[in-house]
């Protein structure tokens, strides 16, 4: 069973995240912000990463960065689940090492053939 850790400030969102993705087979593993789910990352192996880009303590973009730094995170899909749209923060997300972006408020269905098609 593949792993996705989600990373997202907001409960309700972590929720919605983790019953889209538990009832499609995949296992969940949540974080609050990006300073813990780098905590996170490192306990628990991840096959994927879902974050929030605007959090407290580390934002998504730190996150990221520091997530990519981790052997075990090279090659791992990170997709943004976040409100900003900016065509130059999703140039900027890209180079910190996203693989991919979603806008928030998001479509199960969406999240879903994101993960699917990242994941094969």
């Amino acid at each position: 069973m593949k792993t996705i850790l989600t990373v997202d400030d907001s409960a309700s969102v972590r929720q919605m995240v983790r019953l889209t993705l538990s009832g499609a087979g995949y296992q969940v593993t949540e974080a609050a912000d990006g300073a813990a789910g780098l905590k996170q990352a490192q306990a628990v192996p991840a096959q994927m990463v879902v974050t929030d880009l605007n959090m407290p303590v580390m934002d998504g973009m730190t996150f990221i960065r520091e997530l990519r730094k981790l052997p075990a995170y090279k090659g791992v899909p990170i997709i943004f689940l976040t409100t900003e749209s900016d065509p130059a923060r999703k140039q900027e997300a890209k180079q910190a090492g996203a693989t991919g972006w979603i806008t928030k408020p998001f479509q199960q269905e969406q999240l879903l053939s994101v993960v699917k098609k990242v994941l094969g």
